[in-house]
């Protein structure tokens, strides 16, 4: 059995028996910040392409419609720079707090990428590494894959014997995460309210990126699994999004009264793949075109399904919706991402203390009752039904 295989033997059956969370202290070296990667100029663009898109062999000539979202930008996707920040300030949180973790930073479809992370973290004698995705929701593209990420990373490295990589649950309903969106819907609602717009004609549309509804059915834990519930259509991925847009709701309802009366609902963007294929709906575009009908003046859209502006955030919501906005004659406005407000880089910080700690569950904050989400992934979960299960790393060792 190659050491690839071990590791994953090993993570199938710590989820498959071990404890969903991990209650005691583990003396971690350093942080693993596991991001997507993005181009940094017009030439990266498509080498960039036919990364995300590796083993489905799709033409250039395919990509080039994509690529056009970046060139707009100068050919230069801001994520890299996002990570770039969201670094430094984690290293200066951790400081603050005596927690002498250095943080080192990799990629799945771009430079830095991870397997050099991994090599300089080993290099400078860190081989217990503690994984920090830049994603906070539940399903495949979004929680299995980085898992898939630093199981190729370790093997590519040479390192997979010699460094461990864990990984912070997914923090979807962490007060750290969610703040941020709550500060910027009771803002943007409040905005409206006081320009004269009634608070029942602002609509609020809470939008994230849309996945395969296959994806999206599997994300979670599976049946069979005692920790499985029905999370009904959408998976815990979709669940996710709706119980974190409805304490963002109550939440600026008790700061801001008025709030109660404005009408919200969970869109999508980004849809990628053939039509042929079920993806997660509706639109973001296709519902704004309708908000007029019922009764909208205005409309905050709010990036839910992101931690800072990414490419997405950039084109799909501050192009392209808005731009939906303005033909439909509504006033419009995209709130905040968490990005790098100290609110959310401190909860990132607790996540790593909570792993440092071996913080009980019942101690861990969660804003909705789907939380704490597991520090150990379940066997079947965010399953990539047309790909099948490929080597994963971060099963825990209690």
């Amino acid at each position: 059995m190659s050491s690839t295989e071990q590791l994953v033997s090993y993570a199938s059956d710590a989820a498959a028996s071990g404890p969903a969370h991990v209650e005691v202290p583990v003396a971690y070296d350093a942080i693993l910040l596991a991001g997507f990667g993005g181009p940094e100029g017009q030439e990266d663009v498509i080498p960039f392409l036919r990364n995300v898109t590796r083993g489905r062999g799709i033409p250039d000539e395919r990509l080039e419609e994509v690529a056009h979202h970046y060139r707009h930008f100068g050919g230069v996707s801001p994520i890299n720079a996002q990570n770039r920040a969201l670094k430094a300030a984690l290293e200066e949180e951790l400081a603050r707090r005596g927690l002498r973790l250095p943080v080192y930073w990799g990629n799945r479809n771009w430079a830095p990428y991870l397997a050099d992370a991994v090599t300089e973290a080993a290099d400078a004698g860190h081989t217990t590494l503690l994984g920090l995705a830049t994603s906070a929701y539940s399903s495949f593209s979004s929680c299995r894959q980085y898992r898939e990420d630093f199981a190729r990373a370790l093997e590519d490295s040479g390192l997979a014997d010699t460094v461990t990589i864990d990984k912070v649950r997914q923090y979807f309903d962490h007060p750290g995460f969610v703040q941020p969106f709550i500060d910027g819907v009771r803002d943007a609602v409040a905005g409206f309210v006081a320009d004269g717009v009634p608070a029942a004609s602002v609509h609020v549309l809470f939008s994230t990126h849309s996945i395969p509804t296959a994806d999206a059915q599997r994300s979670g834990p599976r049946e069979g699994d005692p920790r499985h519930r029905d999370f009904g259509e959408g998976g815990a991925y979709a669940a996710q999004h709706l119980a974190v847009a409805e304490v963002v709701m109550a939440a600026v309802a008790a700061e801001f009264p008025e709030a109660a009366d404005v009408p919200w609902e969970l869109v999508y963007q980004s849809r990628s793949g053939p039509p042929t294929q079920p993806w997660l709906e509706p639109d973001v575009c296709d519902v704004i075109e309708e908000l007029p009908g019922r009764g909208a003046r205005a409309v905050a859209i709010v990036p839910v399904g992101f931690m800072s502006d990414h490419m997405e955030v950039m084109w799909d919501l501050d192009t392209e919706a808005l731009e939906a906005a303005e033909a439909a004659g509504l006033r419009a406005v995209r709130t905040p991402t968490p990005g790098i407000d100290p609110v959310f880089v401190s909860g990132l910080v607790d996540l790593v203390e909570e792993r440092l700690n071996g913080t009980p569950a019942g101690d861990r904050p969660h804003k909705t009752d789907l939380g704490p989400w597991f520090d150990v992934c379940r066997t079947a979960c965010c399953e990539n039904v047309r790909a099948g299960f490929k080597p994963a790393a971060s099963g825990l060792k209690p």
